[in-house]
């Protein structure tokens, strides 16, 4: 057994709440630039004052509506400036915040709101909330429903026109630290949702560790561009760490959207999910090789260099001939890519899965610092994190400040410190299985700990036991398909099996630009399937990975396509886009048959 505790804890004012403090930060600051939304073809900024005007508005509008301290609300939208304006008000009164992941199914909503026992919720669409009036039939505690997209933040607001902002100043007075301000519930990837009470203790010294941690990146005047969903604990955190630094917040207007608001707004940094940088990398790559053989070849070798240059200076010393190659492709090909991201993008913090190492040193030569982290909803985000003056490309960091991360004698990862979450609502035996008495978290996940550096293996529940007895790992193998064009989400098999199977879910833009440069139609997906261009391919990307591991039992014996992508709406993919793993294998099962149908 193995342990790390995270160094230079940052002590917390147990007295002043999150919310209490931006709207004394408001009070005496009006003027400095809080948040930017969107206002046509660019973005509109709002000043503090303006911020907790809304907030102030807003928790008014919620005592007119009747809402008590330590009653729930919830939020089931998008990512938006009402997002944390509700969020805010809603802690300023004393109650409890209730995120709902907007992909989830209408039933899974329910079930959600009926679990927290929500007395009111506000849904980003008319068809949300359309949704959930058709699964609420059964008696429901939750009376009052708003739409943000019908002006449902204006009719809670004019709720409390008759009300002092004496009174929210009176509930503010009266929050404490140990007070539940959010329950978070999980993004189902082994099972049904749970949720996780963090309480304004919580919250507030995670963000403090947080600070102090990348404390260079996050600074008063530097801005992000928030496209996460704020009902993920990662967003979230980022969400109430910038308010609390004066991180100017834009709001993405969507996925489809991002391309475009990037390269308009301009952030400084950004937080992600390894897939954004995935698909970033892998079009940059198709459109290069679709330029001819030279293009193709210039473009891989910047690639090889910054790779180099990234792995070089990570021990204190870059060759000459990487300098001076690097120097050529900056100006060729590397600042082209980071003009995709708006041009100012020095930092980026990723999380929610493993990320590709060698795709993390090829962004990092490109002139992008990842900064990899790791944490999950129990932990109200971040466990460790690296930093810029303690950084190891292949590791999610060392401990945040104050966080103790042990490896049981099974490998499992488990964490002590104050981010760690008081329980799961309503479920004290589900608590006790992963809450030790002493404050262990047990967390489900594989990990090792290199002097002090956590290295993320995968969940326990995902390891691979073949039929000879041998353990694999799957994400090791995954991560590193995850990096083709071609490739969206690959899934390893193989459990009391002979040999490593994989299921491939194949990117449909990529694919599309794949079938068009060849003359295909790329309408039909199942005679793609059977090209035998596109399986050789397929076939060489596996036969890459194969190379690199270390026994005989990880190589990948044979794969299969999927009929098509896989999709959150199709409860395949968590709102984060992890694969649900025992979804997918269920539904295809007859595809696994098939891998081993000859063995």
């Amino acid at each position: 057994m193995r342990e790390h505790h995270g160094p230079g804890e940052v002590e917390v004012d147990r007295e002043t709440t999150l919310v209490a403090r931006l709207l004394a930060d408001a009070d005496a600051h009006p003027s400095r630039e809080a948040v930017a939304v969107r206002d046509g073809d660019g973005f509109a900024s709002w000043e503090l004052g303006e911020l907790a005007r809304q907030i102030r508005s807003t928790a008014r509008g919620l005592i007119g509506l009747g809402v008590q301290p330590g009653q729930s609300v919830a939020i089931m939208s998008s990512t938006r400036v009402e997002w944390t304006i509700i969020d805010y008000a809603i802690w300023a009164i004393g109650a409890v915040t209730v995120p709902i992941h907007e992909t989830f199914t209408a039933e899974r909503a329910a079930s959600i709101i009926d679990d927290s026992a929500a007395v009111a919720t506000l849904f980003g669409s008319q068809e949300q909330a359309d949704g959930f009036r058709a699964e609420a039939d059964r008696p429901s505690g939750c009376d009052h429903v708003f739409v943000l997209d019908a002006d449902g933040l204006a009719q809670l607001q004019a709720l409390g026109d008759g009300i002092d902002n004496d009174a929210v100043s009176d509930r503010l007075g009266g929050l404490r630290m140990e007070q539940t301000a959010t329950i978070v519930y999980t993004s189902g990837t082994t099972g049904r949702p749970k949720g996780c009470v963090w309480t304004h203790g919580n919250l507030a010294w995670t963000v403090a560790q947080s600070i102090a941690t990348i404390d260079e990146v996050i600074e008063e005047g530097r801005t992000t561009l928030l496209f996460l969903p704020l009902a993920h604990a990662f967003a979230r955190l980022i969400q109430v760490v910038a308010l609390d630094t004066g991180v100017v917040i834009a709001y993405s207007a969507g996925p489809d959207e991002l391309a475009d608001e990037l390269v308009r707004f301009r952030p400084d940094f950004f937080l992600a999910v390894p897939r954004v940088f995935e698909k970033l990398f892998a079009r940059a790559e198709s459109e290069a090789h679709a330029g001819g053989a030279l293009g193709s070849r210039v473009f891989d070798r910047a690639v090889a260099v910054a790779e180099a240059w990234s792995r070089e200076d990570a021990t204190g010393s870059v060759r000459l001939p990487t300098r001076l190659q690097h120097a050529v492709f900056e100006r060729l090909i590397y600042r082209r890519i980071r003009a995709v991201l708006g041009g100012r993008v020095t930092h980026a913090i990723v999380g929610g899965d493993a990320f590709d190492e060698r795709l993390a040193h090829v962004f990092i030569g490109i002139g992008i610092t990842i900064l990899e982290g790791y944490g999950q909803t129990e932990t109200t985000g971040p466990a460790a994190l690296n930093r810029l003056s303690a950084r190891r490309i292949g590791t999610v960091g060392p401990p945040l400040p104050g966080v103790t991360i042990r490896i049981a004698d099974d490998g499992e990862i488990l964490v002590r410190g104050e981010n760690v979450f008081q329980g799961y609502h309503g479920k004290e035996e589900q608590t006790r299985e992963v809450l030790s008495a002493d404050g262990w978290l047990a967390t489900g996940d594989l990990g090792e700990l290199d002097e002090g550096f956590l290295r993320y293996v995968g969940r326990k529940k995902e390891m691979i036991v073949t039929s000879t007895g041998e353990n694999v790992v799957p994400t090791e193998l995954e991560d590193q398909l995850r990096a083709h064009p071609l490739i969206s989400h690959p899934l390893a098999v193989g459990d009391g099996r002979p040999f490593v199977g994989m299921l491939l879910s194949l990117d449909h833009d990529e694919l599309a630009t794949w079938a068009n440069e060849r003359g295909r139609s790329p309408d039909d997906l199942q005679q793609l399937i059977q090209d035998e261009e596109l399986r050789a391919e397929l076939d060489s990307a596996i036969d890459a990975v194969n190379q690199t591991v270390s026994r005989p039992v990880e190589r990948i014996g044979d794969f299969r396509i999927l009929p098509r992508e896989l999709r959150i709406d199709e409860g395949e993919l968590t709102p984060t886009n992890k694969v649900k793993r025992k979804a997918v294998e269920d539904r295809y099962r007859d595809l696994i048959e098939d891998l081993y149908r000859d063995t």
